[in-house]
């Protein structure tokens, strides 16, 4: 015997679902006596446990009231443990019926079903954005915001083509900090093309091809170009640059490619001629002085401007060396440390380190040792003597600088002092031999006597007479005189080969008359009477 959901009258359990069918009106059972309520607790454990999984338990709430001549709050309930199925509701609740959260009246009965609203979700902070360093919050949105740059300035050539909306597939060659990045992300922003970036350190051939064949179907289906901006493209090497010739050429990409490297030598030929190179110019400290300010009035309004006054922003924009990124990390270093108590402008200064801008594999190390090269053949030890100090500094192997030293030896200071080459030579062995730091004194030794020495270059350039010669027709085959000739065969003797051939030291000092050039060179002279040439320069005299 149960309970019936609905009316409450007793129905035996086989006749319940037919009961409520009848809308409660037949099967009643008023000969059997009730069977004992379950207690409440028990009974709403019981529902729970086969209704409710855990999540629904927390979500809702449901009374444990009846409601009665409500056929539309019916439950289906399984008693697993005694046998009883109870009745299926009459209808489906309409979404009308009960909303969540709302007040549902059957016939002067009403409950609410509680349910706890969603939590408001918390405004997320951008991260990325919060931990960026200050070079990268202070990037300029625009191209009236770039400083220092002509390209873009405005009547610059590479506006005026952004703004014609020509823009050309392009390589932008310029020093770290110079703003090539940001140029790239202007024109993205001003063109309205889909813009894609990449790194050579990080990706490879394969996503590039990616790349390709969505800007393939992003052309076919909208018509809208893709601008692909590789950063650092030298670093690829020249067989995978091919891999954007094809692209490039038909106009599925315009590609802006960016590198510290020269072109001429880091981007293979094809793909430059496909391309117009750009090159940034190195900023002043007048450029470097204006970025700073705008990101010290940016950023700066809780910094004590007593610190971080004009004379340090001028000081920091003589440390930077053109690289408008290293200035504004120095910025933001010397802000955090301008916050500690009793701290000095000068404590500050002493706080800031900068390597120096010197890559041993590219410009900076061939620039460099060329200026050094040529201070000393200018008789200059002032200029030789820092161009030495800022290679050995910066790293540059010592072994480096004395095999340069040995060629000046012989090139520049030649004939005119032959003791020179010897002191060349024993600075390579000392530098080899000792190593640094001390054999840095060893280099400054050999470079000021090499400055100071006399110079003749009548041996090198007779060296460079003699290749000449040699590149006119038929002048490096011609036949070698037969007297001189070596003749360690019997058949050779037998040929003539040495005949006739004066041994020197068998004649007084050494004087003999005898050919020794090829019968049509007989006369033709390498080396010339001069040390060094006959051009004036009006200012040194």
């Amino acid at each position: 015997m149960v309970d019936c959901p609905i009316c409450s009258k007793a129905v035996k359990a086989k006749d319940i679902n037919s009961h409520i069918d009848s809308n409660c009106t037949k099967y009643l059972d008023t000969g059997s006596p009730l069977p004992t309520q379950a207690p409440p607790s028990t009974q709403k454990q019981a529902v729970s446990s086969f209704f409710s999984t855990p999540a629904t338990k927390r979500a809702v709430s449901y009374p444990t009231s009846k409601v009665e001549g409500s056929p539309s709050l019916s439950f289906q309930i399984k008693d697993k443990s005694n046998g009883v199925t109870p009745s299926q509701p009459q209808r489906k609740r309409s979404f009308e019926d009960i909303k969540l959260g709302s007040v549902v009246k059957k016939e002067d009965n009403e409950f609410k079903i509680p349910i706890e609203e969603p939590a408001a979700k918390k405004t997320k902070t951008n991260a990325f954005q919060k931990a960026a360093p200050l070079a990268e919050r202070m990037r300029p949105r625009s191209l009236d915001e770039c400083i220092g740059q002509e390209l873009v300035g405005p009547t610059g050539v590479l506006r005026g083509l952004i703004e014609m909306d020509r823009v050309p597939s392009m390589i932008l060659w310029g020093g770290a900090g110079t703003g090539k990045t940001t140029i790239a992300r202007c024109i993205a922003s001003i063109a309205g093309s889909r813009f894609v970036e990449i790194n050579s350190t990080s990706s490879g051939v394969a996503d590039c091809k990616k790349i390709f064949a969505e800007a393939r179907g992003e052309l076919g289906l909208t018509g809208r170009k893709t601008i692909l901006f590789c950063d650092e493209i030298h670093r690829f090497t020249k067989s995978q640059q091919d891999c954007f010739l094809g692209p490039v050429e038909n106009g599925q990409i315009t590609l802006i490619g960016a590198t510290t490297e020269n072109p001429s030598f880091k981007v293979q030929n094809a793909l430059l001629s496909r391309c117009r190179t750009f090159t940034l110019s190195k900023l002043t400290d007048e450029n470097i002085l204006q970025i700073l300010e705008r990101g010290l009035e940016a950023e700066g309004n809780k910094i004590s401007r007593d610190l971080l006054d004009s004379e340090f922003l001028k000081y920091l924009s003589a440390f930077s060396d053109g690289d408008a990124r290293t200035s504004l990390n120095l910025l933001e270093l010397a802000m955090s440390l301008s916050t500690r108590p009793s701290i000095t402008k000068d404590e500050i200064k002493s706080a800031l380190t900068k390597t120096l801008v010197y890559d041993r594999a590219g410009d900076q190390h061939y620039d460099t040792i060329s200026s050094f090269h040529k201070s000393v053949r200018g008789s200059n030890p002032d200029s030789a003597l820092y161009y030495l100090a800022r290679m050995l500094q910066s790293g540059e192997d010592p072994l480096y600088v004395a095999r340069r030293m040995v060629v000046i030896a012989s090139e520049d200071v030649g004939l005119a002092d032959n003791s020179m080459l010897s002191l060349a030579t024993a600075t390579y062995t000392a530098a080899e031999k000792i190593g640094m730091p001390e054999c840095r004194i060893s280099l400054a030794h050999c470079t000021v006597a090499l400055c100071l020495a006399p110079k003749s270059t009548r041996a090198y350039r007779a060296l460079n007479n003699a290749y000449a010669a040699l590149r006119e027709p038929g002048v490096a085959s011609l036949p070698i005189p037969i007297h001189l000739r070596n003749a360690p065969t019997k058949l050779m003797k037998e040929l003539g080969y040495g005949d006739e051939y004066k041994y020197n030291p068998n004649y007084k000092e050494g004087r003999v008359v005898q050919e020794y050039l090829p019968e049509a060179l007989r006369g033709r002279t390498f080396l010339e009477d001069r040390d060094l040439g006959t051009e004036i320069d009006p200012g040194a005299w």
